[in-house]
Order: structure tokens, then sequence, then C-alpha cells
């Protein structure tokens, strides 16, 4: 077996041999891929204001809408902190997501795009690795907003395998969205287009849902959308496992509505963005 060096210390194998099978060559792509999010795993690590404002961002929504809002909202059967956390959880991780729109137009404008291409490395690689390394972001940004909604009141009023479950529901949330995202980066000109091609689909699909406020105080025309769309169907579930809701898991609607909107979007997102990076210039 030989190995191909990368820039900033990337490691990747060579593929497997002409005519091997199916499992060998899907083992040479879970290999390329774990590579690559090592890879951006170290970029992070290396730009501690990255890591800073990402962070701060979060704690910031938690602190201003738990004191802002907080006496001003009435939530039944609960308190507008544990209203809350559910909603930025989601509203983070969306946010979160541009930065793989920003990182891989960064890498298309400085031509790591091209030289990815020309390295014997299973296409998906890039693209999987980069949307793996935002996911492992995304927990301990996750982890973050939940201590620090633990210290202004927020409390689980279920158990803790349903608490888990809503972080894993919000996470793949947030890894189908990162192809959508990728896509926008592969497709922009350069990092700031990226980032601005963004909000236009963030702030409506974010400040129209349930992630702040009841859907049921927004006016009629716009409770339809509100109610019906992927971000408010997430944020309901995941707002239903910690707080409570039905008896059983499998007789949650909006658990089951999330999880069909994830696993939609990422059938249909993944391929469009392995596509778009082949014909990336």
């Amino acid at each position: 077996m030989t190995a191909t060096t990368l820039d900033h210390g990337v490691i990747s194998p060579d593929p497997a041999p002409a005519g091997s099978g199916t499992g060998s060559r899907l083992r040479w792509a879970v290999s390329d891929a774990r590579t690559v999010t090592w890879r951006n795993l170290l970029r992070y690590t290396r730009i501690p204001d990255s890591i800073f404002f990402s962070s701060v961002q979060p704690v910031m929504f938690v602190l201003l809408f738990r004191y802002v809002f907080g006496g001003a909202i009435n939530i039944p059967h609960t308190t507008y902190v544990n209203y809350l956390i559910a909603g930025v959880y989601v509203q983070t991780v969306m946010f979160g997501a541009v930065s793989t729109s920003v990182g891989l137009a960064q890498d298309l404008h400085e031509g790591l795009i091209e030289r990815f291409r020309a390295l014997p490395m299973a296409r998906s690689a890039v693209l999987a690795g980069r949307t793996t390394a935002d996911l492992v972001r995304n927990v301990g940004v996750l982890l973050l907003i939940t201590a620090v909604g633990y210290a202004v009141g927020f409390r689980v009023q279920t158990n803790a395998f349903e608490f888990v479950a809503a972080l894993l529901l919000v996470l793949f949330f947030a890894y189908a969205l990162s192809w959508g995202f990728a896509i926008i980066g592969l497709s922009a000109s350069n990092a700031e287009t990226a980032q601005l091609a963004a909000f236009p689909v963030l702030f409506p699909l974010t400040f129209a849902s349930s992630a702040f406020v009841p859907v049921t105080s927004m006016p009629g025309w716009l409770q339809a959308f509100a109610k019906h769309q992927p971000v408010s169907q997430v944020i309901d579930a995941s707002r239903e496992l910690m707080l409570g809701g039905s008896s059983a898991l499998w007789s949650m609607s909006n658990l089951w509505q999330a999880l069909a909107w994830s696993a939609g979007l990422l059938a249909v997102l993944a391929p469009l963005a392995v596509w778009r990076y082949r014909r990336a210039a």
C-alpha cells in the first residue's frame, strides 16, 4: 500500500486496486473521508478566533432571549427557557452550516479543490470529510449550549435517553443541511459570496419558525408556512423529546416528520453536492 501526501499534513491512501469488490472500495472511500475529516478538524484548532466566535454567538442568544423575552412570553406547562433551548440548538447548527460553504469556497478559490480532484481518492471524500468535521464541531457547540442553558434554568423534563435522541435529531438535520451549503460553497466565486448567499436561506427559515415564539402567536398567513417547514418540524420534535409529549417515541408525529425531512434533504442534497464537486472549476 502506498500513500499520497496532501497539503496541511494530510495523508491519503491510494484507492483500491482496479477490479476490487464493492466492500473494498467502500472501505477506501471511508478511509479517504476520515483523512479529510481529520484535516478539517486540525484546521479548526489552528483558527482560535473562529472557535471563539462560533461559541459566543449561541451563548449570547441563550442569555439575551432568556432575560429579554423570558418574562414577556408565557409558555403553557413549562418555562420560556425550556422552550427556548431547542430553538437555539437548531438555529446554531443552521448558522454553523455556513462554515461548510465558506470553507469549500475558500478551498476552491485557493485551488485546493482542484488538487484534491487530481488525487487518487474517492470523489465523495472531500465533501464527506468536510461535513463530518462540521458535525463533530456541532457536538461541542450543543454541549456548550446545554451547559449555559442549565446555568440559567433549563431543565430536561423527560429522561436522558430522550434528551440524547433530541440532540441526535438536531445533529442529523445539521448534517443534511451541510450538504446543501456545500453546493453553495462550490458554486460561489469566493468565500464572501458563499457567506452572503447562505443568509437569505437561513433567516426566513429560522425566524419564521417555532424557534423563539409559538407559531400560534404569528399572523394567520404566516402560520401555515411556519408550522410545516422543516426547521419548525425539527425544533418541535426535539422540544417534545426534551419536555415531554406523547408517551412513546413511535407515536410522536413531529419526530417522524422531522426524520423524514432530514433524510429526504440528505438523499437529495448529498448526490447534488458530489455532482457539483465533480464539475467545480
